[in-house]
């Protein structure tokens, strides 16, 4: 599987990072996309210790440029076929209506929304040559959204939504698109949200990360258009 590579956006930290480290002890070469180079170093030392290949690209999938430029590198350093995308970049706010700035509001579009379409748009010819597999990460508050969350859970509904559709657009191809949807998971964006949330009801990133590797297997080859909710 040394030839095949999987994208990573949000690879830097939590759900992102477990994906690529989950990909890369099954031997495939992983590229984390992400803003933080530091995050990024460290998503590469735990892909190296467990004995993965990594090739981590600093880029921002709100910039349409920057996530052509991580397909272009991964065809031009000649890393391998684009086997998998996956889509863990996201952000969540908590903001009531009342509090809900502009600024805000655009951010969550900017990442949770058109993050998602500038990276299966510069995906979408590489997965189509030989039939490919994109998870994208939503979650629970798209169907019941937390008081204080209607922008975010809007926005996973749209993933959720997407996902579906591209679906039945890349199924000719053998494309198959999924969306993920956990419930709380146990990470920074969490704790930024709800600092005292139970830690006996959260997931942990690779509990997710192991749903998406599933996903990406050809046993779920006729799951194609599925939402997969993923409880503590």
């Amino acid at each position: 599987m040394a030839d095949r590579v999987v994208i990573v956006t949000g690879g830097g930290r939590g759900i992102g990072r477990a994906v690529c480290v989950r990909f890369a002890g099954a031997g495939i070469c992983v590229v984390p996309v992400a803003r933080t180079s530091s995050e990024l170093e460290e998503t590469a030392r735990q892909v190296h210790a467990a004995g993965g290949n990594c090739r981590p690209i600093e880029a921002d999938v709100t910039e349409r440029g920057d996530m052509d430029g991580v397909v272009a590198r991964i065809r031009n350093e000649r890393l391998g076929r684009v086997e998998v995308l996956v889509n863990a970049a996201g952000v969540a706010p908590l903001a009531p209506m009342n509090r809900l700035d502009p600024a805000v509001f655009e951010t969550i579009l900017a990442v949770n929304v058109r993050g998602v379409y500038h990276a299966c748009r510069a995906a979408w010819a590489e997965l189509c040559r030989e039939g490919g597999v994109i998870v994208n990460v939503s979650s629970v508050a798209a169907d019941d959204p937390f008081p204080g969350f209607s922008a975010y859970g809007a926005s996973k509904a749209w993933v959720n939504a997407w996902s579906r559709s591209l679906a039945g657009e890349g199924r000719a191809a053998g494309v198959r698109v999924f969306s993920v949807a956990p419930g709380a998971v146990e990470t920074k964006m969490l704790r930024d949200a709800f600092p005292n949330y139970p830690r006996e009801q959260t997931l942990s990133p690779s509990d997710v990360a192991e749903v998406i590797f599933a996903l990406a297997s050809p046993a779920c080859r006729y799951a194609s258009g599925s939402v997969v909710h993923v409880r503590p």
